[in-house]
């Protein structure tokens, strides 16, 4: 094909990168491009471009017109590799979708445990029933072993029979019979007791008691009792209470003057016991302050000991001048006579008979003993 030229139209030289491009160009194979490009012929080797050399005229010199490449590298590219330019974008297809659905509708569900399945009374029952069925089977089979495995003289002697009999042969050996069969004493485990001896009863009279502390205070009358001391009704030497009780004021000073003694407050009407063995010095209903009085003297380890007990009720003495009294005895009642304020029992301890001491001190050191030494 022949060049068309234009008339009064200068081309101006191609540039190193423009001539290699064009080559490029001519050489590349001619592909059918995808949408939105458009194609393009490539030049033909036959086409020549012709340079025509810028025309002076009048010392004028016009701007050659520069004609764009005909082909472009990024064309070129494009159409080598078919690109088109367009973002791939990946399609959804409506069974993915349905899956997708189905997925998130199932996970929206909460997760529910399968019941566990309960077991009927009926079946319950059943076992149990079998179990004791089982129980008496065993215990059946069991009786029946005894049974046939008892000897006969045992059965006999349930039964009131003799069916063996241990006789004395002498003083040594022992023979029993059992039809005409003998046995080898030796073998006889028999123990025989000497004729003196004789079977003993026991005596629960001393030590022994199933009364409680309770019992004991009502059986002596006393409405107040406490755990100010535990008294032992077997000793030699008690306290002035079958039980313990407490007291309001001890051996020490009121309004002014000593307190002699200790005031119990076993309640009134109360029973007041000797402390100890001993010869009643003083009884009397006119002791002036101290009321209705008993005073004891005991000897004790050797030494002359008396008790006084005082504000007694009227009317309840129960020992005279001159008798002879065991611990425990009972001696009159707690009252309120002579200088007294409330019901209550004054108890004093008089060493050599005269001089007082503190009766607590003395009773918890003595209070116990088996003997008055």
């Amino acid at each position: 094909m022949a060049s068309t030229e234009t008339p009064g139209v200068v081309i101006a030289p191609l540039s190193r990168r423009e001539a290699r491009l064009a080559r490029t160009a001519e050489q590349a194979p001619v592909l059918v491009p995808v949408e939105p490009f458009e194609l393009i012929e490539p030049a033909l080797e036959s086409e020549s471009v012709v340079v025509e050399e810028p025309v002076v005229e009048d010392h004028v010199v016009e701007e050659p017109a520069v004609e764009a490449p005909s082909v472009d590298a990024f064309e070129a590219a494009a159409r080598l590799f078919s690109f088109t330019g367009e973002q791939p974008v990946q399609s959804v297809s409506a069974e993915s979708v349905e899956a997708d659905g189905e997925a998130e509708a199932e996970a929206s569900v909460p997760h529910i445990a399968p019941r566990r399945p309960r077991r009927s009374r009926a079946g319950a029952f059943k076992r149990i029933a079998a179990t004791s069925f089982s129980v008496g089977v065993v215990g059946v089979v069991g009786l029946l072993t005894v049974g046939m495995t008892t000897p006969v003289s045992a059965v006999a002697a349930a039964n009131g029979s003799a069916a063996f009999s241990v006789a004395k042969s002498d003083s040594t050996a022992l023979v029993r019979t059992a039809g005409s069969v003998e046995v080898d004493p030796a073998d006889i485990q028999v123990y025989v007791a000497s004729a003196d001896i004789q079977n003993e009863s026991l005596d629960r009279s001393e030590g022994y008691s199933l009364l409680s502390m309770n019992d004991i205070a009502a059986q002596y009358a006393i409405a107040k009792p406490s755990d100010f001391y535990v008294n032992d009704m077997n000793a030699a030497i008690q306290w002035p209470f079958a039980v313990g009780v407490g007291i309001t004021w001890g051996y020490q000073m009121r309004d002014g003057r000593m307190h002699n003694g200790a005031d119990f407050i076993p309640g009134e009407g109360a029973h007041i016991q000797a402390i100890a063995e001993g010869t009643v010095r003083v009884a009397t209903e006119a002791g002036a302050s101290y009321g209705v009085t008993v005073i004891l003297d005991h000897i004790i380890d050797g030494q002359l000991v008396s008790t006084r007990y005082a504000h007694m009720l009227r009317g309840s003495l129960q020992v005279q001048v001159g008798d002879k009294v065991t611990v425990g005895q009972y001696l009159g009642r707690t009252g309120d006579t002579g200088y007294s304020f409330g019901a209550h029992t004054h108890v004093e301890v008089l060493m050599n008979g005269t001089t007082p001491v503190d009766p607590i001190v003395w009773l918890r050191n003595n209070a116990g003993r088996d003997s008055l030494g």
